[in-house]
Protein backbone atom coordinates (compact mmCIF):
# COMPACT_ATOMS: atom_id res chain seq x y z
CA UNK A 1 0.00 0.00 0.00
CA UNK A 2 2.71 2.43 0.44
CA UNK A 3 4.08 2.31 -3.02
CA UNK A 4 0.60 2.92 -4.14
CA UNK A 5 0.28 5.94 -2.06
CA UNK A 6 3.07 6.90 -3.52
CA UNK A 7 2.09 6.79 -6.71
CA UNK A 8 -0.76 8.89 -5.75
CA UNK A 9 1.29 11.66 -4.36
CA UNK A 10 3.45 11.80 -7.61
CA UNK A 11 0.24 11.69 -9.52
CA UNK A 12 -0.54 14.62 -7.37
CA UNK A 13 2.26 16.72 -7.53
CA UNK A 14 2.11 16.51 -11.47
CA UNK A 15 -1.64 17.50 -11.03
CA UNK A 16 -0.83 20.56 -9.45
CA UNK A 17 2.85 21.93 -10.81
CA UNK A 18 1.05 21.99 -14.09
CA UNK A 19 -0.57 25.09 -12.82
CA UNK A 20 -3.95 25.07 -11.42
CA UNK A 21 -6.12 27.77 -12.06
CA UNK A 22 -9.24 26.35 -11.57
CA UNK A 23 -11.41 28.47 -13.77
CA UNK A 24 -11.33 30.51 -16.65
CA UNK A 25 -14.89 31.38 -17.13
CA UNK A 26 -16.25 34.72 -17.22
CA UNK A 27 -19.81 32.87 -15.05
CA UNK A 28 -17.44 32.90 -11.61
CA UNK A 29 -18.01 36.49 -11.36
CA UNK A 30 -21.20 36.02 -9.77
CA UNK A 31 -21.80 34.53 -6.27
CA UNK A 32 -18.73 32.18 -4.75
CA UNK A 33 -17.64 31.27 -8.59
CA UNK A 34 -17.95 28.06 -10.66
CA UNK A 35 -19.42 25.54 -8.72
CA UNK A 36 -17.01 22.52 -8.87
CA UNK A 37 -18.96 19.04 -9.45
CA UNK A 38 -18.83 17.56 -6.39
CA UNK A 39 -18.30 13.98 -7.55
CA UNK A 40 -15.57 11.46 -8.74
CA UNK A 41 -14.11 11.20 -12.61
CA UNK A 42 -16.26 7.61 -12.56
CA UNK A 43 -19.38 9.98 -11.61
CA UNK A 44 -18.73 12.85 -14.15
CA UNK A 45 -18.07 10.28 -17.38
CA UNK A 46 -21.39 8.76 -16.50
CA UNK A 47 -22.86 12.65 -17.06
CA UNK A 48 -22.56 13.37 -13.21
CA UNK A 49 -24.51 9.91 -11.92
CA UNK A 50 -23.71 9.87 -7.99
CA UNK A 51 -26.25 6.73 -7.51
CA UNK A 52 -24.24 3.55 -7.98
CA UNK A 53 -22.23 1.91 -5.04
CA UNK A 54 -19.62 -0.71 -5.36
CA UNK A 55 -16.52 -2.01 -3.42
CA UNK A 56 -13.55 -0.75 -5.21
CA UNK A 57 -14.54 3.14 -5.97
CA UNK A 58 -15.40 5.68 -3.26
CA UNK A 59 -18.50 7.34 -4.61
CA UNK A 60 -18.75 10.72 -1.96
CA UNK A 61 -21.86 12.30 -3.51
CA UNK A 62 -23.81 10.27 -1.33
CA UNK A 63 -21.78 9.18 1.82
CA UNK A 64 -24.60 6.03 2.63
CA UNK A 65 -22.34 4.74 -0.17
CA UNK A 66 -19.54 4.64 2.52
CA UNK A 67 -21.47 1.49 4.41
CA UNK A 68 -21.90 -2.07 3.60
CA UNK A 69 -20.55 -4.54 2.19
CA UNK A 70 -22.21 -5.22 -1.39
CA UNK A 71 -20.22 -7.18 -3.83
CA UNK A 72 -18.36 -10.66 -3.23
CA UNK A 73 -15.13 -9.94 -4.48
CA UNK A 74 -13.67 -10.58 -1.41
CA UNK A 75 -15.33 -13.80 -1.18
CA UNK A 76 -17.03 -12.61 2.48
CA UNK A 77 -13.63 -11.41 3.64
CA UNK A 78 -12.30 -7.78 4.72
CA UNK A 79 -13.25 -5.18 2.38
CA UNK A 80 -10.64 -2.85 0.43
CA UNK A 81 -9.44 0.07 1.97
CA UNK A 82 -10.23 2.99 -0.91
CA UNK A 83 -8.00 5.62 -1.60
CA UNK A 84 -8.29 7.84 -4.51
CA UNK A 85 -7.14 11.37 -6.06
CA UNK A 86 -8.09 13.04 -9.38
CA UNK A 87 -7.72 16.41 -10.98
CA UNK A 88 -8.88 17.61 -14.56
CA UNK A 89 -8.09 20.18 -17.43
CA UNK A 90 -10.22 21.96 -19.45
CA UNK A 91 -10.27 24.27 -22.80
CA UNK A 92 -12.20 26.81 -23.45
CA UNK A 93 -13.76 28.70 -26.69
CA UNK A 94 -15.59 31.52 -25.65
CA UNK A 95 -17.88 33.32 -27.58
CA UNK A 96 -19.74 36.59 -27.59
CA UNK A 97 -21.42 38.74 -30.57
CA UNK A 98 -18.19 40.93 -30.53
CA UNK A 99 -15.35 38.32 -30.62
CA UNK A 100 -14.02 34.77 -29.27
CA UNK A 101 -11.34 33.95 -27.17
CA UNK A 102 -9.77 30.65 -26.09
CA UNK A 103 -8.49 29.66 -22.37
CA UNK A 104 -7.24 26.61 -20.47
CA UNK A 105 -7.46 26.08 -16.66
CA UNK A 106 -6.02 23.23 -14.84
CA UNK A 107 -7.68 22.42 -11.49
CA UNK A 108 -6.87 19.58 -8.24
CA UNK A 109 -10.22 18.10 -7.88
CA UNK A 110 -9.98 15.77 -4.85
CA UNK A 111 -8.11 13.48 -2.48
CA UNK A 112 -10.33 11.04 -0.46
CA UNK A 113 -9.87 7.88 1.04
CA UNK A 114 -12.45 5.16 2.74
CA UNK A 115 -12.11 3.16 6.10
CA UNK A 116 -14.62 -0.19 6.17
CA UNK A 117 -15.32 -0.72 10.03
CA UNK A 118 -17.81 -3.33 10.26
CA UNK A 119 -20.95 -2.40 9.14
CA UNK A 120 -20.00 1.08 9.02
CA UNK A 121 -17.71 2.52 6.61
CA UNK A 122 -15.61 6.49 7.15
CA UNK A 123 -14.49 8.50 4.75
CA UNK A 124 -12.88 12.37 4.41
CA UNK A 125 -11.07 13.67 1.64
CA UNK A 126 -10.25 17.36 0.27
CA UNK A 127 -12.15 19.10 -2.56
CA UNK A 128 -12.48 22.53 -4.21
CA UNK A 129 -15.90 23.58 -3.71
CA UNK A 130 -15.96 26.67 -6.30
CA UNK A 131 -13.50 28.49 -8.56
CA UNK A 132 -13.03 31.70 -8.93
CA UNK A 133 -11.04 33.12 -12.18
CA UNK A 134 -12.60 35.52 -14.31
CA UNK A 135 -11.20 38.49 -16.55
CA UNK A 136 -13.84 40.76 -17.88
CA UNK A 137 -14.14 44.49 -19.64
CA UNK A 138 -16.44 46.90 -20.66
CA UNK A 139 -16.98 50.11 -21.96
CA UNK A 140 -19.45 53.21 -21.50
CA UNK A 141 -21.86 54.54 -24.28
CA UNK A 142 -19.41 57.12 -24.63
CA UNK A 143 -16.30 55.59 -25.06
CA UNK A 144 -14.63 57.90 -22.16
CA UNK A 145 -14.76 54.77 -19.44
CA UNK A 146 -13.11 51.90 -19.59
CA UNK A 147 -14.27 48.93 -16.51
CA UNK A 148 -12.04 46.09 -15.99
CA UNK A 149 -12.66 43.18 -13.67
CA UNK A 150 -10.93 40.40 -12.59
CA UNK A 151 -11.38 37.48 -9.80
CA UNK A 152 -9.67 34.64 -8.64
CA UNK A 153 -9.95 32.43 -5.13
CA UNK A 154 -12.14 30.15 -3.93
CA UNK A 155 -14.06 27.87 -1.50
CA UNK A 156 -12.40 24.05 -0.84
CA UNK A 157 -13.84 21.84 1.76
CA UNK A 158 -12.48 19.21 4.14
CA UNK A 159 -15.16 16.54 4.45
CA UNK A 160 -15.88 13.24 7.01
CA UNK A 161 -18.79 10.82 6.14
CA UNK A 162 -20.09 8.10 8.07
CA UNK A 163 -22.34 5.27 6.59
CA UNK A 164 -24.01 2.40 8.45
CA UNK A 165 -25.50 -0.80 6.77
CA UNK A 166 -28.84 -1.00 8.46
CA UNK A 167 -30.01 -4.01 6.31
CA UNK A 168 -28.76 -6.00 3.67
CA UNK A 169 -30.18 -3.98 0.96
CA UNK A 170 -30.74 -0.72 2.38
CA UNK A 171 -27.41 2.04 4.08
CA UNK A 172 -27.77 5.38 5.38
CA UNK A 173 -24.98 8.05 5.53
CA UNK A 174 -24.14 11.70 7.09
CA UNK A 175 -21.54 13.72 5.94
CA UNK A 176 -19.98 17.48 7.41
CA UNK A 177 -18.07 19.88 5.59
CA UNK A 178 -16.50 22.07 6.75
CA UNK A 179 -15.99 25.08 4.20
CA UNK A 180 -13.05 27.52 4.06
CA UNK A 181 -11.54 29.92 1.76
CA UNK A 182 -11.31 33.56 -0.26
CA UNK A 183 -12.39 35.40 -2.95
CA UNK A 184 -10.90 38.42 -4.15
CA UNK A 185 -12.83 40.47 -7.10
CA UNK A 186 -10.71 44.09 -8.26
CA UNK A 187 -12.44 46.56 -10.50
CA UNK A 188 -10.21 49.43 -11.98
CA UNK A 189 -11.70 52.24 -14.11
CA UNK A 190 -9.80 53.39 -16.76
CA UNK A 191 -10.53 56.71 -17.84
CA UNK A 192 -9.62 58.46 -21.44
CA UNK A 193 -9.99 62.59 -22.25
CA UNK A 194 -12.18 63.31 -25.58
CA UNK A 195 -9.34 62.83 -27.95
CA UNK A 196 -9.30 58.96 -26.51
CA UNK A 197 -6.18 59.61 -24.98
CA UNK A 198 -5.25 57.28 -21.73
CA UNK A 199 -5.41 58.94 -18.69
CA UNK A 200 -2.87 58.85 -16.59
CA UNK A 201 -4.25 58.21 -12.96
CA UNK A 202 -6.88 55.53 -12.53
CA UNK A 203 -9.20 54.17 -9.75
CA UNK A 204 -9.41 50.91 -8.62
CA UNK A 205 -11.73 49.26 -6.22
CA UNK A 206 -10.57 45.74 -4.04
CA UNK A 207 -13.01 43.63 -1.79
CA UNK A 208 -11.85 40.49 -0.46
CA UNK A 209 -14.09 37.72 1.46
CA UNK A 210 -12.44 35.28 3.89
CA UNK A 211 -15.37 32.59 4.13
CA UNK A 212 -15.63 29.62 6.52
CA UNK A 213 -18.56 27.52 7.74
CA UNK A 214 -20.17 23.97 8.60
CA UNK A 215 -22.78 22.12 6.15
CA UNK A 216 -24.13 18.65 6.06
CA UNK A 217 -25.22 16.59 3.80
CA UNK A 218 -27.66 13.11 4.39
CA UNK A 219 -28.24 10.60 2.46
CA UNK A 220 -29.58 6.82 1.66
CA UNK A 221 -28.90 4.07 -0.88
CA UNK A 222 -31.32 0.97 -1.74
CA UNK A 223 -29.23 -2.21 -3.54
CA UNK A 224 -30.94 -5.20 -4.06
CA UNK A 225 -31.52 -8.33 -6.36
CA UNK A 226 -34.68 -8.11 -8.19
CA UNK A 227 -34.06 -11.38 -10.52
CA UNK A 228 -31.30 -14.17 -10.40
CA UNK A 229 -28.81 -10.89 -12.85
CA UNK A 230 -30.95 -7.75 -12.62
CA UNK A 231 -29.44 -5.36 -9.60
CA UNK A 232 -31.71 -2.51 -8.60
CA UNK A 233 -30.03 0.90 -7.27
CA UNK A 234 -31.71 3.29 -5.76
CA UNK A 235 -30.18 6.73 -4.01
CA UNK A 236 -31.68 10.11 -2.21
CA UNK A 237 -29.51 12.80 -0.92
CA UNK A 238 -30.46 16.11 0.99
CA UNK A 239 -28.11 18.92 1.78
CA UNK A 240 -30.02 21.62 4.18
CA UNK A 241 -29.84 25.34 3.58
CA UNK A 242 -27.03 26.76 5.66
CA UNK A 243 -24.84 30.31 6.40
CA UNK A 244 -20.99 30.45 6.07
CA UNK A 245 -19.25 33.74 7.95
CA UNK A 246 -17.75 36.24 5.50
CA UNK A 247 -14.95 38.50 6.59
CA UNK A 248 -14.94 41.52 4.53
CA UNK A 249 -12.35 43.92 3.28
CA UNK A 250 -12.57 46.48 1.00
CA UNK A 251 -10.16 49.09 -0.01
CA UNK A 252 -10.21 52.29 -2.79
CA UNK A 253 -7.00 53.42 -4.47
CA UNK A 254 -5.10 55.45 -6.81
CA UNK A 255 -3.55 53.64 -9.15
CA UNK A 256 -0.62 54.06 -12.18
CA UNK A 257 -0.23 51.21 -14.83
CA UNK A 258 2.40 50.28 -16.83
CA UNK A 259 0.16 49.56 -20.45
CA UNK A 260 3.22 47.15 -21.82
CA UNK A 261 4.21 45.03 -18.62
CA UNK A 262 0.65 45.82 -16.82
CA UNK A 263 2.31 46.53 -13.31
CA UNK A 264 0.00 48.54 -10.98
CA UNK A 265 1.94 51.05 -8.95
CA UNK A 266 -0.76 52.58 -6.04
CA UNK A 267 -1.55 55.78 -4.41
CA UNK A 268 -3.69 57.03 -1.61
CA UNK A 269 -4.99 53.73 -0.74
CA UNK A 270 -8.18 54.23 1.76
CA UNK A 271 -10.08 51.34 3.58
CA UNK A 272 -13.58 51.18 3.18
CA UNK A 273 -15.82 51.74 6.28
CA UNK A 274 -17.65 48.61 6.42
CA UNK A 275 -18.52 48.51 10.18
CA UNK A 276 -21.03 51.65 9.87
CA UNK A 277 -22.66 49.52 7.22
CA UNK A 278 -22.46 46.51 8.77
CA UNK A 279 -20.79 44.51 6.39
CA UNK A 280 -17.47 43.77 7.97
CA UNK A 281 -19.28 40.30 8.87
CA UNK A 282 -21.55 38.91 7.03
CA UNK A 283 -23.47 35.90 6.39
CA UNK A 284 -23.47 34.07 2.77
CA UNK A 285 -26.13 32.09 2.40
CA UNK A 286 -25.68 28.37 0.78
CA UNK A 287 -29.04 27.21 -0.34
CA UNK A 288 -30.51 23.68 0.25
CA UNK A 289 -30.28 20.84 -2.22
CA UNK A 290 -32.11 17.46 -3.02
CA UNK A 291 -30.76 14.58 -5.02
CA UNK A 292 -33.10 11.42 -6.08
CA UNK A 293 -32.67 8.80 -8.57
CA UNK A 294 -32.11 5.30 -9.61
CA UNK A 295 -30.89 2.62 -12.17
CA UNK A 296 -31.03 -1.06 -13.28
CA UNK A 297 -28.00 -3.53 -14.07
CA UNK A 298 -26.17 -6.52 -14.15
CA UNK A 299 -23.05 -6.83 -10.93
CA UNK A 300 -19.95 -6.24 -12.78
CA UNK A 301 -21.27 -6.49 -16.19
CA UNK A 302 -23.34 -3.04 -16.87
CA UNK A 303 -25.57 -0.59 -15.29
CA UNK A 304 -27.81 2.15 -16.30
CA UNK A 305 -29.30 4.69 -14.64
CA UNK A 306 -30.84 8.24 -14.02
CA UNK A 307 -30.60 11.16 -11.10
CA UNK A 308 -32.60 14.62 -10.90
CA UNK A 309 -31.01 17.41 -8.55
CA UNK A 310 -33.11 20.41 -7.45
CA UNK A 311 -31.07 23.06 -5.54
CA UNK A 312 -32.89 26.22 -4.16
CA UNK A 313 -30.62 28.93 -5.59
CA UNK A 314 -32.78 31.70 -5.16
CA UNK A 315 -32.10 31.77 -1.87
CA UNK A 316 -28.31 32.35 -2.27
CA UNK A 317 -27.64 35.72 -0.18
CA UNK A 318 -24.76 37.52 0.42
CA UNK A 319 -24.89 41.46 1.22
CA UNK A 320 -21.45 42.25 0.25
CA UNK A 321 -21.77 41.58 -3.27
CA UNK A 322 -24.02 43.66 -5.55
CA UNK A 323 -24.31 41.62 -9.14
CA UNK A 324 -25.78 44.27 -11.35
CA UNK A 325 -28.12 42.74 -14.21
CA UNK A 326 -28.06 39.47 -12.11
CA UNK A 327 -30.46 36.78 -10.30
CA UNK A 328 -30.07 33.48 -8.73
CA UNK A 329 -33.31 31.41 -9.45
CA UNK A 330 -33.51 27.87 -8.50
CA UNK A 331 -31.33 25.63 -9.75
CA UNK A 332 -31.81 21.68 -11.38
CA UNK A 333 -29.64 19.20 -13.25
CA UNK A 334 -31.11 15.71 -15.20
CA UNK A 335 -28.30 13.32 -15.46
CA UNK A 336 -28.21 10.12 -17.39
CA UNK A 337 -25.50 7.52 -17.75
CA UNK A 338 -23.89 3.94 -17.10
CA UNK A 339 -21.53 1.81 -17.64
CA UNK A 340 -20.50 -1.66 -19.67
CA UNK A 341 -17.73 -4.19 -18.60
CA UNK A 342 -16.56 -6.85 -21.65
CA UNK A 343 -15.65 -9.71 -18.76
CA UNK A 344 -14.41 -8.24 -15.69
CA UNK A 345 -12.57 -11.51 -14.71
CA UNK A 346 -10.92 -11.82 -18.15
CA UNK A 347 -7.40 -13.21 -18.35
CA UNK A 348 -6.76 -13.24 -21.92
CA UNK A 349 -7.91 -10.12 -23.22
CA UNK A 350 -6.55 -7.09 -21.13
CA UNK A 351 -9.82 -4.82 -22.78
CA UNK A 352 -12.34 -6.84 -21.71
CA UNK A 353 -11.29 -6.07 -18.05
CA UNK A 354 -12.16 -2.45 -18.93
CA UNK A 355 -14.83 -0.28 -18.10
CA UNK A 356 -16.25 1.72 -20.28
CA UNK A 357 -18.66 4.72 -19.33
CA UNK A 358 -21.15 7.39 -21.09
CA UNK A 359 -23.67 9.39 -20.01
CA UNK A 360 -24.92 13.05 -20.06
CA UNK A 361 -26.39 15.93 -18.48
CA UNK A 362 -28.86 18.92 -18.80
CA UNK A 363 -28.39 21.77 -15.83
CA UNK A 364 -29.82 24.97 -15.42
CA UNK A 365 -27.19 26.35 -13.13
CA UNK A 366 -29.63 28.91 -11.06
CA UNK A 367 -27.79 32.16 -12.68
CA UNK A 368 -29.98 34.78 -14.89
CA UNK A 369 -28.17 37.52 -16.67
CA UNK A 370 -29.89 40.18 -18.31
CA UNK A 371 -32.99 37.77 -18.11
CA UNK A 372 -31.05 34.95 -19.73
CA UNK A 373 -30.80 31.82 -18.01
CA UNK A 374 -27.59 30.43 -17.92
CA UNK A 375 -27.88 26.63 -18.78
CA UNK A 376 -25.11 24.05 -19.34
CA UNK A 377 -25.46 20.76 -21.30
CA UNK A 378 -22.04 17.97 -20.91
CA UNK A 379 -21.92 14.62 -22.85
CA UNK A 380 -19.18 12.67 -20.96
CA UNK A 381 -17.21 9.36 -21.74
CA UNK A 382 -14.91 7.28 -20.05
CA UNK A 383 -12.51 4.40 -19.36
CA UNK A 384 -11.43 2.51 -16.09
CA UNK A 385 -8.29 0.70 -16.77
CA UNK A 386 -7.05 -2.11 -14.21
CA UNK A 387 -3.66 -1.34 -12.53
CA UNK A 388 -1.68 -3.63 -10.20
CA UNK A 389 -4.69 -5.76 -9.30
CA UNK A 390 -8.54 -6.39 -9.94
CA UNK A 391 -9.50 -3.84 -7.45
CA UNK A 392 -7.15 -0.58 -8.61
CA UNK A 393 -7.75 1.49 -11.60
CA UNK A 394 -6.67 4.05 -13.51
CA UNK A 395 -9.89 6.10 -15.04
CA UNK A 396 -9.63 8.61 -17.34
CA UNK A 397 -12.55 10.71 -18.83
CA UNK A 398 -13.46 13.33 -21.45
CA UNK A 399 -16.04 15.79 -21.19
CA UNK A 400 -18.17 18.08 -24.30
CA UNK A 401 -19.97 20.85 -23.17
CA UNK A 402 -21.30 24.15 -23.28
CA UNK A 403 -22.66 26.92 -20.93
CA UNK A 404 -24.24 30.10 -21.89
CA UNK A 405 -25.73 31.93 -24.51
CA UNK A 406 -24.56 35.09 -26.53
CA UNK A 407 -27.64 36.35 -26.69
CA UNK A 408 -28.04 39.82 -24.24
CA UNK A 409 -24.36 40.78 -24.83
CA UNK A 410 -23.31 37.57 -22.88
CA UNK A 411 -20.85 34.76 -23.84
CA UNK A 412 -20.91 31.42 -24.59
CA UNK A 413 -18.44 28.88 -23.74
CA UNK A 414 -18.10 25.71 -25.45
CA UNK A 415 -15.59 23.37 -23.51
CA UNK A 416 -13.61 20.25 -23.64
CA UNK A 417 -12.61 18.70 -20.54
CA UNK A 418 -10.18 15.92 -19.86
CA UNK A 419 -10.15 13.88 -16.71
CA UNK A 420 -7.43 11.75 -14.93
CA UNK A 421 -8.40 9.92 -11.17
CA UNK A 422 -6.33 6.97 -9.93
CA UNK A 423 -8.35 4.61 -7.25
CA UNK A 424 -6.29 2.46 -5.36
CA UNK A 425 -7.34 -0.25 -3.08
CA UNK A 426 -5.76 -3.13 -0.55
CA UNK A 427 -6.70 -4.81 2.80
CA UNK A 428 -5.59 -3.05 5.84
CA UNK A 429 -7.50 -5.37 8.39
CA UNK A 430 -7.29 -8.89 6.94
CA UNK A 431 -6.64 -11.64 9.53
CA UNK A 432 -3.55 -13.74 9.07
CA UNK A 433 -4.49 -17.24 8.58
CA UNK A 434 -0.86 -18.43 8.69
CA UNK A 435 1.71 -17.82 11.37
Amino acid sequence: MIKKLGLVFIALFAIQSYGQNGTASPYSFYGIGSINFKGSVENRSMGGLGIYKDSVHINFQNPATFAGNNLDLWNNESRPVKFTVGGSTTSTNLKSENGSDKTQSTNFDYLALSVPVGKFGFGFGLQPYSSVGYKLESRDAEDRLDYRYTGEGGLNKVFLSAGYQLNKALSVGIQADYDFGNIQNNTINFAYNSDGEFLQYQTKEYTRSDLSGLNFNVGVHYQDMITDKLELQASATYTPQTDLTSKNERTFSTITVDTETGSEFVFNELDADLVSSNLEETDLTLPSKLSFGAGLGEPRKWFAGIEYTTQNTSEFSNPIYDNVGATFEDASKLSLGGFYIPEYNSFSKYWKRMTYRAGMRFENTGLNINNETIKEFGMSFGVGIPVGNVFSNANVGLEFGKRGTTNANLVKENFVSLQLSLSLNDRWFQKRKYD
